[in-house]
């Protein structure tokens, strides 16, 4: 599929066209699990000097396509040749096509999102030969995928009750519920219309949001920026909804579609040392990458070339090097350091248990499992793995520019505005004259602060400080004069600011102490003082609180 002027995102026909699924259902009832509609029996893997691996149309496999020397089968002095590996790529975009081929051991690996692998672990775990081993970690989605939602849809938390397309056995499934649990609800909460495809058909999550009884879709950016006028709001022409704006992208939520690779576990018991040698060869094919895609480059026939194997791999178009090129762009790769954080690191917000745990409580949640599943990791040696790599560590760069940022919240706050874009908000409160905020007395709330910045990594979080106003109204009420209520105003803005940046510090501390580096520049401390009190204001002035729930009600510190 070649999309000439749009960047372009994973395309991933699930199960388009398969006559072997002919009783699955694609509206708002219940989905059958993968379990029910995939009965292949099992073989054995027969030896075979050349392995068939599976490739999809996405970023992430732009590195693996280089590791075999830009081609499908390996290349002499390639990458896989200098591992001494034979592979043979197979672009496979239906991932029942893939499970089966996994299955009968056509190819012994998986290629998909964690979240597809989840869905296809019933039918792999039904036989010990084919019990999923996830080996690698190859990217993250940073802005290939995207909720669009028509106007009357703000935030996430008004998805409530509304309906959603939603590609069967897709990538997105464990996107919309991560999303709709970072703001108290569950997939139970919303309506999901089924689609059998991801793009360019007319039963997809984009034709889908036509119809009037569709409140939101979750698409690839291509269909992301068509749906909204690229990108901004939906004018009604051409493609366009009127309304419409994409509510959230993996732009912002960037720590969510995570994409691996899968192995059989009889594969991997018999050719462990085989294995490691790929995922070396993937390694470093990354590292490669960085260097080509630098920007530097643009001319270099090393360059041209892997643009030119990608755009025919993947695109089946040798001239659609320009959707290579952004398809890159839609990948973040996870790299040594990468995996080695998500595999190993017990304190890495967002590493393999954790998701696993997510992902399979959604999909238990709408049927699309009968129950959770065991899918095991390689555990490799990490330091091993080092042995050929110039760059393990990651350069700790700010993520945002903290003047830009302070000047772009200051402008929302005074322009009440601070609430556009809003994703999710909690409090955390405080006593009377309270100043510090130690960190094991606030735990669950930082714990949430701390998630919700590794999840959604392109986000500003605002941590904003509020005062108590009984003070100001009292000597309001006592006639005090403007120029001491003015000097109240300020010194409570000043108090509500202080606060602010000490949880906000106190946080940093929390994460450095479990062992998690925050990215300060993610935090914009605000201090509102009195003037944006819990019961609103009474014309120009706080409104007077009447319980001590109430007074209390106003000590506290926002974060949204």
């Amino acid at each position: 599929m070649h999309h000439s002027s749009l960047p372009f995102a994973r395309i991933l026909l699930i199960v388009s066209g398969l006559a072997f699924f002919p009783s699955i259902l694609y509206a708002t009832t219940q989905v059958q699990p993968l379990v029910e509609v995939v009965n292949t029996p099992v073989r054995d893997c027969a030896k075979s000097e050349t392995v068939t691996l599976p490739i999809i149309t996405w970023g992430g496999d732009i590195a693996t396509i280089y590791a075999n020397g830009n081609a499908a089968q390996t290349t002499s002095g390639s990458l896989f040749d200098q591992q001494g590996l034979k592979v043979k790529l197979l672009r496979d975009d239906v991932f029942a096509n893939q499970l089966k081929a996994y299955v009968t051991c056509e190819s012994p690996y998986l290629r998909g999102t964690l979240g597809m692998v989840n869905q296809a672990a019933e039918v792999a775990n039904r036989d010990p030969r084919t019990k999923l081993v996830v080996i690698y970690q190859m990217t993250w989605s940073v802005g290939g995928d995207a909720i669009v939602a028509k106007s009357h849809i703000k935030k996430p938390g008004d998805l409530k009750g509304k309906t959603i397309a939603v590609q069967t056995y897709g990538p997105h499934i464990d996107y919309l519920a991560k999303v709709l649990a970072d703001t108290g609800l569950t997939m139970k909460d919303v309506n999901i219309h089924w689609t059998r495809d991801i793009t360019g058909t007319k039963d997809s999550p984009k034709a889908k949001l036509y119809e009037t009884n569709i409140d939101a879709a979750i698409v690839i950016i291509p269909d992301a920026l068509a749906l909204t006028t690229r990108g901004s709001v939906g004018t009604g022409a051409e493609d366009s909804i009127k309304g419409a704006r994409i509510l959230l992208s993996t732009k912002t939520a960037n720590r969510i579609i995570g994409d691996v690779y899968a192995v059989r576990a009889d594969y991997f018991k018999a050719n462990r040392d085989k294995v490691e040698r790929l995922v070396r060869g993937l390694l470093l094919a990354e590292q490669k990458l960085k260097v080509l895609f630098s920007g530097k480059n643009a001319q270099d026939p090393e360059y041209r070339k892997l643009l030119t194997a990608s755009a025919t791999l993947l695109l089946d178009s040798a001239q659609a090097t320009a959707d290579a090129e952004a398809m890159y762009h839609d990948a973040e790769f996870a790299g040594w350091s990468g995996n080695s954080n998500f595999f190993n690191n017990k304190t890495f917000p967002r590493r393999f248990d954790v998701l696993n745990q997510e992902i399979q409580t959604a999909m238990l949640g709408i049927g699309l499992t009968k129950q959770k599943q065991t899918i095991e990791q390689a555990r490799w040696d990490f330091n091993a793995l080092k042995t050929g790599l110039s760059q393990t560590t990651v350069a700790e760069t700010p993520r945002f520019d903290k003047d830009q940022v302070s000047r772009v919240v200051a402008r929302r706050s005074e322009q009440e505005k601070l609430s556009e874009g809003e994703l999710f908000s909690f409090e955390v409160f405080f006593k009377p004259n309270q100043n510090d905020f130690v960190a094991k007395d606030y735990a669950k709330e930082f714990d949430r602060a701390i998630a919700l910045a590794a999840t959604y990594g392109g986000a500003v979080i605002t941590v904003e400080g509020h005062a108590d106003p009984l003070a100001y109204t009292k000597k309001k009420s006592a006639g005090e004069s403007e120029l001491v209520l003015n000097r109240i105003r300020q010194s409570a803005k000043n108090l509500s600011m202080t606060r602010a940046n000490a949880v906000r510090d106190s946080l940093v501390q929390y994460g450095e102490a479990k062992g998690l580096k925050l990215d300060t520049s993610q935090f914009a401390a605000i201090g509102h003082g009195i003037n944006k009190p819990r019961l609103g204001m009474c014309g120009a002035d706080p409104c007077t609180p009447k319980t001590e729930q109430e007074w209390l009600s106003n000590m506290r510190v926002e974060f949204r």
